[in-house]
């Protein structure tokens, strides 16, 4: 799995421009889907049919990453930019970059310190003082290689580090993808619907479209979350902790999860000994929420692999976590029960 994830993370999706990451999607997909669907606003939906055809389950994961994109030329040639998703400005100093189609290689400036005031490095610089420097010297030098309005993504190669660790851009939510072409590849009990999703950083909405589409009766969703058991935090402020387990979600900011789900994961993950834990914040929030409140409402919970540095140019996670993930998943779409299903 790791070597698939690798080939998702190194291709360039930013919120709005999945189109390579879609493309890499469908062609793994293709052996196993019964019908494959891709909707106005770019969601690829494979639908596998299983055993028990009156009911439907829905899985997800989406394919956007946080990134920028080209707004302005100056006259001497930089790209002035937007944020694509929640950035915080202080990550973004200094880092690589690749700009529009052609993947024109940039770094993100700003005034060098030497010419701050004392009040200029006190404080957080704002996201219009930075530049992207692409090496040209004139406005039409740089029109030459970019555009307004291409997209920027992150310029960080995937690798695997220490023990078990993982670091990469746009683990948030390759790392959901690539669980879910696992997925798959297994057979299902209901027609299962596997989701992945466009424009969750900008507001959950490839899952809206979806979700009104298929009219799931149950569905999970498959994410990255916040982890931040690093220098600087107490204990009791970790969200998740790196190696703990895939995380299961009770709340969040956009969806509280369904109680027969979640009761199903944990004792599911307790009697497979798959390791979990629980999200220990309600901030923030992933497609369930669109989901749960789609069609006159959809039983919804979400399963998250914690993530280091999340929304930023460089994330950590550990392959034990996505294995759990992968696990528990797997175990809700074999064996949970949804209500009023026939049986066979």
């Amino acid at each position: 799995m790791a070597v698939l994830l690798k080939e998702l993370c190194e291709l360039n999706g930013v919120s709005g421009d999945e189109g390579a990451v879609r493309e890499k999607i469908r062609q793994e997909i293709a052996p196993y889907a019964d019908e494959i669907t891709v909707d106005t606003m770019g969601n690829l939906i494979a639908l596998k049919k299983g055993r028990i055809p009156d009911k439907k389950m829905m899985l997800s994961a989406h394919m956007d990453e946080v990134g920028l994109i080209v707004s302005g030329i100056t006259s001497s040639g930089f790209l002035r930019f937007q944020a694509v998703g929640g950035i915080d400005t202080r990550v973004l100093i200094s880092k690589r970059v690749l700009v529009g189609e052609k993947k024109i290689p940039g770094i993100i400036g700003m005034k060098a310190i030497h010419l701050q005031k004392r009040s200029e490095r006190e404080t957080v610089p704002e996201k219009k003082s930075l530049y992207i420097d692409i090496g040209a010297t004139s406005q039409q030098e740089a029109e030459k290689k970019v555009s307004l309005g291409d997209y920027v993504a992150f310029d960080t190669k995937f690798a695997e580090i220490g023990d078990g660790k993982i670091k990469a851009k746009a683990l948030d939510d390759r790392v959901g993808c690539a669980v879910l072409l696992e997925l798959i590849k297994r057979p299902v009990r209901y027609d299962t619907y596997f989701c992945f999703l466009v424009q969750e950083e900008v507001g959950l909405r490839g899952a809206q479209i979806a979700a009104h589409r298929i009219r799931p009766d149950a569905a999970l969703v498959l994410e990255a979350t916040t982890c931040s058991d690093v220098a600087g935090c107490e204990e009791h402020q970790f969200v998740t902790e790196l190696g703990g387990g895939v995380t299961i979600t009770f709340r969040d900011g956009s969806c509280i999860a369904d109680s027969g789900i979640r009761e199903f994961l944990e004792q599911t993950a307790k009697k497979n000994n798959i390791p979990y834990q629980f999200k220990k914040t309600t901030a923030g929030g992933n497609d369930a929420g669109a989901i749960h409140i789609a069609s006159g409402g959809v039983k919804t919970a979400s399963l998250s692999v914690p993530c280091r540095y999340l929304h930023s140019p460089v994330g950590m996670i550990a392959k034990s976590d996505m294995q759990a993930m992968l696990d528990l998943a797997g175990l809700w779409m074999e064996t949970f029960e949804i209500e009023g299903a026939k049986s066979i």
